[in-house]
């Protein structure tokens, strides 16, 4: 029963029921409803994909709380085609349990009639909840957060946050929040010191240090940097007098991560953070032409190089055939060094007094990496051309170039955190550039220095 093809019977209840009899087909929607319930994760896999009118069939008959589990696991397009399929009732029902903050992306998929038509059947606070995640822009912490939160006064005791706490719907709580009489934000209490405090102690007793919190315009990028340095489970959203207005949990937070690496190995590549997969061909042509363009320019470049040592390739052919395993190699050499770097940037594991440090370690890397290469491809250059001088000029070539990528994949996130500017923007087109021009100009130099012995 734990495999998702164990649902696959869905479809056919509908179809099946005229000639089933009325105790299995009631057996089966018990059967899907609890699946649904219990691994909804599983359910919206293999429904991905589908057609919104199969997804119908299996929500029809399920809870609307294990509906509601399911609609914020699909594409929230494909989300909001199923709630339109759905009677009235039964769409209100499931949207009433859904996070607001899972809950505004499909609702915000509709057309703009059913969209308000769906608002206005909702009770009033949860429209408002709804709203309020959709006035946000969508890669805010105000867009990310889930507005339903209930906060305590600081002189609540524990015994007392306790029998409030039996009866949230929203179980992912992580730390409670305790406002002041204006609501604003005046502590945190983690719920282990709940668990562990006498009924009688009040929770103001129970902070520890300041409360970790953002702004609600804040930027999911400053939200990740924030999620990395504090490393909490729940964080706090505060508008700009302090107030508490929501909190981002830790499923949001995890999501957010994700969405900031993608769009960091975007723009490492000279691709907008603002594009998506499915977005207009006009606008992506309006992102990707520019760097395309400067791209072009840095191709150019080292053609430019090889250019200039063209008397050189004409007497020597052999050249020509082996400057791709010169650029290959360093190139990826570099890409090694870059994506460490970025890794270290965006969690924080380098600072900038570690600067020289790690440049130093890429040397090093790149000086030992770069000596066991050339000893491979000078064997392998031995073997085919029988030629000591071309051994020796793409060992050398092949040693100082890794030795100078690796030194570039560091340099250049740095150059550009140092200028204030986002180090992975691009940052794949400039270092690919270097790695050629310095691979092309070093084993070509070398072979003009050493032509006699070719």
């Amino acid at each position: 029963m734990h495999e998702p093809g164990s649902i696959s019977s869905l479809s056919p209840v509908g179809a099946r029921s005229a000639t089933t009899p009325p105790a299995e087909v009631d057996a089966l929607r018990s059967l899907n409803a609890e699946y649904v319930r219990q691994h909804p994760e599983e359910v919206a896999r293999f429904l991905d994909g589908r057609s919104p009118h199969e997804t119908t069939t299996l929500l029809l008959h399920a809870p609307p709380a294990a509906a509601a589990q399911l609609v914020e696991r699909l594409n929230p397009r494909v989300g909001a085609e199923v709630l339109l399929l759905l009677p009235r009732e039964v769409s209100r029902a499931v949207l009433s349990e859904m996070n607001p903050a899972r809950a505004a992306p499909v609702i915000v998929s509709m057309p703009p009639q059913e969209r308000e038509e769906h608002l206005g059947a909702l009770d009033s606070r949860i429209a408002t909840a709804i709203r309020e995640v959709l006035s946000y822009p969508a890669d805010s912490a105000g867009a990310l957060m889930d507005p339903r939160i209930t906060a305590f006064a600081p002189e609540t005791t524990v015994e007392g946050a306790l029998q409030k706490m039996r009866t949230f719907k929203e179980k992912e709580l992580g730390a409670i929040y305790l406002t002041d009489a204006h609501g604003r934000l005046a502590g945190t209490v983690p719920l282990g010191e709940i668990a562990t405090a006498l009924p009688h102690i009040p929770l103001s007793e129970l902070v520890r240090g300041n409360a970790a919190a953002v702004y609600v315009n804040a930027s999911r990028h400053e939200v990740v940097e924030y999620f990395n340095e504090q490393r909490v489970a729940t964080l706090p959203v505060v508008d700009a007098e302090h107030r508490l207005v929501g909190v981002i949990r830790y499923r949001a937070l995890v999501s957010a991560a994700e969405a900031e690496a993608s769009m960091t190995l975007q723009t490492m590549v000279g691709v907008s953070k603002d594009e998506r997969a499915l977005s207009k061909v006009a606008f992506a042509i309006h992102q990707r032409l520019p760097w395309l363009e400067i791209n072009l320019a840095t191709v150019f470049l080292a053609a430019l190089v090889v250019g200039l040592f063209e008397n050189t390739i004409s007497r020597y052919t052999a050249l020509a055939v082996l400057l791709p395993v010169v650029s290959g190699q360093t190139g990826n050499a570099g890409m090694q060094a870059l994506a460490v770097t970025m890794r270290g940037l965006a969690l924080r594991e380098v600072r900038p007094a570690q600067w020289p440090r790690l440049i130093v370690k890429e040397l090093g890397v790149g000086l030992l990496n770069g000596f066991a290469i050339a000893l491979t491809t000078m064997l392998g250059v031995t073997i085919w051309s029988h030629s000591f001088g071309l051994t020796l000029v793409i060992g050398l070539a092949m040693l100082f170039s890794m030795m100078i990528a690796g030194v570039a994949g560091a340099g250049v996130p740095l150059v550009l955190k140092a200028l204030g500017q986002d180090p992975a923007q691009s940052s794949s087109i400039v270092l690919t550039t270097v790695t050629d021009v310095v691979g092309f100009s070093t084993f070509l130099g070398l072979a003009t220095i050493f032509a006699a012995a070719l």
